[in-house]
Protein backbone atom coordinates (compact mmCIF):
# COMPACT_ATOMS: atom_id res chain seq x y z
CA UNK A 1 0.00 0.00 0.00
CA UNK A 2 1.52 3.62 -1.07
CA UNK A 3 1.30 6.38 0.77
CA UNK A 4 -0.91 9.16 -0.70
CA UNK A 5 0.46 13.22 -0.39
CA UNK A 6 -1.71 16.15 -1.77
CA UNK A 7 0.52 18.46 -3.80
CA UNK A 8 -0.20 21.55 -5.39
CA UNK A 9 1.92 22.79 -8.48
CA UNK A 10 2.09 24.71 -11.66
CA UNK A 11 2.29 22.73 -14.83
CA UNK A 12 2.25 24.68 -17.84
CA UNK A 13 0.94 27.77 -16.54
CA UNK A 14 -2.17 25.53 -15.05
CA UNK A 15 -2.34 25.32 -10.73
CA UNK A 16 -2.89 21.77 -10.35
CA UNK A 17 -3.85 20.03 -7.31
CA UNK A 18 -2.90 16.37 -6.88
CA UNK A 19 -2.97 13.46 -5.07
CA UNK A 20 0.06 11.37 -5.71
CA UNK A 21 1.83 8.51 -4.72
CA UNK A 22 4.81 9.30 -2.28
CA UNK A 23 6.49 6.69 -4.28
CA UNK A 24 5.77 8.15 -7.62
CA UNK A 25 8.05 10.11 -10.22
CA UNK A 26 6.98 13.18 -11.95
CA UNK A 27 7.66 11.41 -15.18
CA UNK A 28 4.66 9.01 -13.91
CA UNK A 29 2.08 11.72 -12.33
CA UNK A 30 3.12 13.95 -15.83
CA UNK A 31 2.12 11.37 -17.83
CA UNK A 32 -0.10 9.34 -16.25
CA UNK A 33 -1.99 11.54 -14.07
CA UNK A 34 -1.78 15.07 -16.29
CA UNK A 35 -1.78 13.09 -19.76
CA UNK A 36 0.81 14.70 -21.07
CA UNK A 37 2.82 12.46 -23.03
CA UNK A 38 5.08 14.19 -24.66
CA UNK A 39 7.33 13.71 -22.06
CA UNK A 40 8.90 10.56 -22.52
CA UNK A 41 9.73 7.38 -20.73
CA UNK A 42 13.53 6.08 -21.57
CA UNK A 43 15.93 4.68 -19.70
CA UNK A 44 13.92 5.54 -16.76
CA UNK A 45 17.70 6.12 -14.53
CA UNK A 46 18.67 9.38 -16.01
CA UNK A 47 20.65 8.64 -18.65
CA UNK A 48 19.25 9.75 -21.62
CA UNK A 49 17.21 13.18 -20.97
CA UNK A 50 14.14 11.94 -22.63
CA UNK A 51 12.16 12.75 -20.03
CA UNK A 52 13.24 15.89 -19.31
CA UNK A 53 11.14 18.88 -18.29
CA UNK A 54 12.03 22.25 -16.88
CA UNK A 55 11.06 23.31 -12.95
CA UNK A 56 11.62 26.83 -11.46
CA UNK A 57 13.89 27.02 -14.33
CA UNK A 58 15.71 24.24 -14.24
CA UNK A 59 16.10 21.25 -16.86
CA UNK A 60 15.56 17.98 -14.48
CA UNK A 61 15.23 14.24 -15.70
CA UNK A 62 11.63 13.36 -14.67
CA UNK A 63 12.33 9.85 -14.07
CA UNK A 64 14.85 10.74 -10.99
CA UNK A 65 12.47 13.04 -9.55
CA UNK A 66 9.73 12.31 -7.16
CA UNK A 67 6.59 13.61 -7.88
CA UNK A 68 6.10 14.93 -4.30
CA UNK A 69 9.37 17.54 -5.15
CA UNK A 70 6.98 19.85 -7.19
CA UNK A 71 4.88 21.26 -4.37
CA UNK A 72 4.81 24.52 -4.84
CA UNK A 73 7.27 24.88 -7.85
CA UNK A 74 6.58 25.56 -11.85
CA UNK A 75 6.92 22.76 -14.14
CA UNK A 76 7.13 23.03 -18.03
CA UNK A 77 6.90 20.05 -20.34
CA UNK A 78 7.35 20.16 -24.12
CA UNK A 79 3.58 20.93 -24.28
CA UNK A 80 4.10 24.35 -22.11
CA UNK A 81 5.97 25.62 -25.14
CA UNK A 82 3.21 26.30 -27.70
CA UNK A 83 1.04 29.18 -27.14
CA UNK A 84 -2.64 28.91 -28.34
CA UNK A 85 -1.82 26.23 -30.68
CA UNK A 86 1.10 28.10 -32.26
CA UNK A 87 5.03 26.54 -32.17
CA UNK A 88 7.38 28.89 -29.94
CA UNK A 89 10.78 29.75 -32.08
CA UNK A 90 12.48 26.63 -31.05
CA UNK A 91 10.06 24.49 -31.69
CA UNK A 92 9.82 25.62 -35.25
CA UNK A 93 13.23 25.82 -35.83
CA UNK A 94 13.47 22.33 -34.64
CA UNK A 95 10.89 21.50 -37.56
CA UNK A 96 12.56 23.66 -39.88
CA UNK A 97 15.66 22.40 -39.84
CA UNK A 98 14.92 18.95 -39.87
CA UNK A 99 16.21 17.99 -36.19
CA UNK A 100 13.92 15.25 -35.48
CA UNK A 101 14.56 11.69 -37.10
CA UNK A 102 12.49 9.12 -35.13
CA UNK A 103 11.76 12.43 -32.98
CA UNK A 104 11.53 10.02 -29.05
CA UNK A 105 14.55 12.48 -27.80
CA UNK A 106 13.02 15.35 -29.52
CA UNK A 107 10.87 16.60 -26.06
CA UNK A 108 13.99 16.29 -24.13
CA UNK A 109 16.03 17.76 -26.42
CA UNK A 110 13.64 20.84 -26.36
CA UNK A 111 13.76 21.59 -22.67
CA UNK A 112 16.92 21.72 -22.24
CA UNK A 113 17.58 23.78 -25.02
CA UNK A 114 14.60 25.86 -23.59
CA UNK A 115 16.17 26.08 -20.33
CA UNK A 116 19.68 27.21 -21.76
CA UNK A 117 17.79 29.86 -23.77
CA UNK A 118 15.96 31.63 -20.78
CA UNK A 119 19.38 31.16 -19.30
CA UNK A 120 21.41 32.57 -21.79
CA UNK A 121 19.24 33.97 -25.35
CA UNK A 122 22.40 34.33 -26.90
CA UNK A 123 24.35 30.63 -26.84
CA UNK A 124 27.82 29.96 -28.73
CA UNK A 125 28.00 26.13 -30.10
CA UNK A 126 29.98 25.03 -27.03
CA UNK A 127 26.96 26.12 -24.82
CA UNK A 128 24.57 24.71 -26.85
CA UNK A 129 26.75 21.22 -26.36
CA UNK A 130 26.88 21.52 -22.66
CA UNK A 131 23.48 22.16 -21.89
CA UNK A 132 22.13 19.05 -24.21
CA UNK A 133 24.99 17.11 -23.19
CA UNK A 134 22.09 14.92 -20.93
CA UNK A 135 20.43 14.24 -23.76
CA UNK A 136 20.97 11.64 -25.82
CA UNK A 137 19.84 11.04 -29.46
CA UNK A 138 19.83 7.66 -31.33
CA UNK A 139 19.92 8.99 -34.87
CA UNK A 140 22.44 11.31 -34.06
CA UNK A 141 21.05 14.07 -35.24
CA UNK A 142 23.42 16.22 -33.04
CA UNK A 143 24.32 18.75 -35.83
CA UNK A 144 20.93 19.67 -36.79
CA UNK A 145 20.04 19.99 -33.09
CA UNK A 146 22.41 22.17 -32.62
CA UNK A 147 21.50 24.07 -35.79
CA UNK A 148 17.89 24.77 -34.67
CA UNK A 149 18.86 25.92 -30.84
CA UNK A 150 21.37 28.59 -32.30
CA UNK A 151 18.52 29.20 -35.21
CA UNK A 152 15.94 29.75 -31.71
CA UNK A 153 18.41 32.00 -30.35
CA UNK A 154 19.11 33.87 -33.40
CA UNK A 155 15.17 34.66 -33.71
CA UNK A 156 14.27 35.25 -30.70
CA UNK A 157 16.96 38.38 -31.23
CA UNK A 158 15.02 39.90 -33.78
Amino acid sequence: MSTTVHIEAIVNGREHALDVAANHTLLDVIRDQLGLTGTKECCVVGECGACTVVVDGTPMNSCLMLAVEIDGRNVTSVEGLATDGRLDALQQGFLDLSAPQCGFCIPGQLMSAHALLQDNPDPTIDDVHEALGGNLCRCAGYLQITEAVLAAAKAGKE
